[in-house]
């Protein structure tokens, strides 16, 4: 253990062996642990806790489905395991971040080598929050492609528990479902709208037998069960008050485009101008509340929720 100069993360580095005292046990139970895992940050944060993924091209309800749930699970004191990739990977450290948790990211290179080169914020962050950023790759290892499939078995090895917070089928994040199930772990899974390519591995999840998480109160009772050594958190969230509005239970149900807000809500005395000028003024307003947010493919989708005390 120790600093020294390095490119990208800086913090405490170690590297630990297979068999070694604080080699963390739950891995032992994978397929194919690592003969050593190379490390920054804090060894001890490598303790069995919850697996979030996502997908990286999430959705506003992904993303915010990732952020409510880790928060969740951070408040109660359970380490909070990622990727560290964009997307969900990304929401579910910041919200871990966010409650005062710890949480660890799994990297597909080496440490000196993080990938996604955007994230060495968030990674930095996660290092000096008392959490750890981990690879089973030497420090100057390139990320390629398969080494992101092989890290998925040490994000499920290291939970009790693996929730899918978004999935398209086939994905990687898929794929660390099935890692989970292969290190005898529990699956849960955020349903989504059948309509949404990045829900149907999720869905097809839960027709499989994995748990819904369908609201806070069913996430909290899992947690009960899985981590019946933490305490329960009081923390809920809700939608803003606009929920009640048409416009927004549509968007929070599946994002839309603008022209198919227009035909949805256009009155019917009202020119297509005008109904496009209204509807974009109210985008434009709601997008800078934070309420919506538009995606690259140009929907829009309810984005914010707030926090309140149950």
């Amino acid at each position: 253990m120790g600093e020294r100069p390095h490119a990208g993360v800086r913090g405490a580095r170690w590297e630990i062996a297979r068999g070694s005292e604080g080699y963390p046990a739950a891995l032992e139970a994978i397929p194919r642990p690592p003969d050593t895992l190379y490390g920054v940050g804090d060894l001890d944060a490598l303790t069995e806790g919850l697996s979030v993924v996502g997908a990286r091209r999430a959705t506003p309800y992904g993303r915010n489905a990732a952020k409510l749930f880790a928060g969740m699970a951070a408040k109660r004191g359970i380490t909070v395991i990622s990727g560290g990739a964009l997307g969900c990977d990304s929401c579910a450290h910041e919200a871990a971040l966010s409650a005062g948790g710890k949480t660890v990211a799994f990297l597909g290179g080496g440490c000196n080598r993080p990938y996604p080169v955007r994230n060495v914020g968030l990674f930095q962050r996660i290092v000096d929050a008392g959490g750890a950023v981990v690879s089973e790759h030497p420090w100057d290892f390139p990320p390629v492609g398969y080494t992101f499939r092989e890290r998925n078995r040490l994000i499920a090895g290291l939970g009790r528990a693996t929730l899918i917070v978004e999935a398209g089928l086939p994905s990687g994040t898929f794929s660390t479902a099935d890692e989970a199930l292969a290190a005898n772990r529990d699956v849960l899974a955020v349903p989504g709208s059948i309509f949404s390519p990045t829900s149907r591995g999720a869905n097809a999840l839960i027709s499989q037998g994995a748990y819904p998480v369908v609201d806070e109160a069913s996430f909290s009772e899992l947690l009960d069960r899985l981590f019946p050594e933490t305490r329960t958190g009081q923390l809920a969230f809700e939608m803003p008050q606009e929920h009640d509005d048409p416009m927004l239970a549509a968007l929070a149900a599946d994002p839309l485009r603008l022209e198919q807000m227009v035909e949805m809500f256009a009155d019917d005395e009202e020119d297509r101008v005008a109904a496009i000028s209204r509807l974009m003024t109210r985008i434009v307003r709601l997008e800078g509340e934070g309420v919506i947010e538009r995606f690259p493919d140009g929907r829009f989708g309810v984005t914010k929720m707030r926090p309140t005390r149950a």
